[in-house]
C-alpha cells in the first residue's frame, strides 16, 4: 500500500501525520456538528441540522480511518484484510450521506421550504469554509506520499464537507437575494452524485490510482 521509496521513518512519520489530522478532524467536526444541529434548531434551519448530521459521518469516517493508523503504529505494518474492510465501512458512509443530503434535497422541493438566516449558523458555514480545504488537502498530502486509499478516502469526504458547507452557505444567501428557494436542494443532488463516485471509488479501492492520475494531468 505504501511508496517503496519511503524509509520505514518516512513512513512512520507521514502515518502519524496521517492519525494527527484524523483525531484533528474528529475533534473539530464533534464540535461543528453540536453548534451546527443547536443553530438549525433555534433557526429552524433544516439545511443547517443536515450540515450537522454531515459532521457526525465525517467524524464516524475519521475515527475509522484514525483507529487503522494507531494499529499500524503499534504493531508496525498494516493488516491489509482489515484495512480492506475498514475502507469499505467509509465508503458506506459516502453512500449513507449520499442518501441524506438526496432525502433532504427531494423534501424541501416537495415542501417548498425556504432557507432562513442565522448569523452563527453563517459564522460557522464560514468557518468551515476556509479550514476544512487546508485539511482535505493536508489529508491529499500525506495519502498520495503513502500511497493510501484510507487516507485519500477521509481526504475525499473532508472535501465534500466543504461543499455542503458552500452549498448551504449559497443556499441561504442566494434565497436572500433571489427568493429562488430550490437553489439549495439543487446543490443537494450535485453533491449526492459526487458523493455516490467518491464512496464507489473508495470501496473499489480506486483512489490512489485516480490522484495520481490528475497529478500526472496537472
Amino acid at each position: 500500500m505504501t511508496s517503496t521509496t519511503l524509509t520505514e521513518t518516512e513512513i512512520e512519520r507521514l502515518t502519524r501525520r496521517g492519525l494527527r489530522l484524523a483525531q484533528f478532524t474528529v475533534a473539530y467536526n464533534v464540535i461543528e456538528g453540536v453548534v451546527a444541529v443547536t443553530a438549525g434548531i433555534l433557526a429552524g434551519l433544516v439545511s443547517v441540522i443536515g450540515f450537522g448530521i454531515d459532521s457526525g459521518v465525517e467524524s464516524i469516517a475519521a475515527v475509522l480511518v484514525g483507529l487503522r493508523l494507531a494499529a499500524r503504529l503499534r504493531h508496525g505494518e498494516a493488516d491489509e484484510a482489515k484495512e480492506r474492510r475498514t475502507l469499505k465501512l467509509v465508503a458506506v458512509t459516502f453512500f449513507l450521506l449520499a442518501a441524506y443530503v438526496t432525502f433532504e434535497g427531494i423534501r424541501d422541493l416537495l415542501a417548498a421550504e425556504a432557507p432562513q438566516a442565522s448569523p452563527l449558523s453563517i459564522i460557522l458555514l464560514v468557518a468551515s469554509i476556509i479550514i476544512m480545504p487546508i485539511l482535505a488537502a493536508a489529508k491529499r498530502r500525506v495519502g498520495l506520499k503513502l500511497g493510501d486509499n484510507l487516507i485519500l478516502a477521509d481526504a475525499a469526504e473532508t472535501r465534500i464537507c466543504v461543499l455542503l458547507s458552500i452549498s448551504t452557505l449559497l443556499g441561504v444567501g442566494l434565497f436572500m437575494l433571489t427568493g429562488a428557494a430550490w437553489l439549495d436542494p439543487i446543490a443537494a443532488f450535485v453533491i449526492a452524485i459526487f458523493a455516490i463516485h467518491e464512496g464507489r471509488e473508495a470501496w473499489e479501492g480506486e483512489l490512489v490510482d485516480d490522484d495520481d492520475d490528475d497529478d500526472e494531468d496537472n
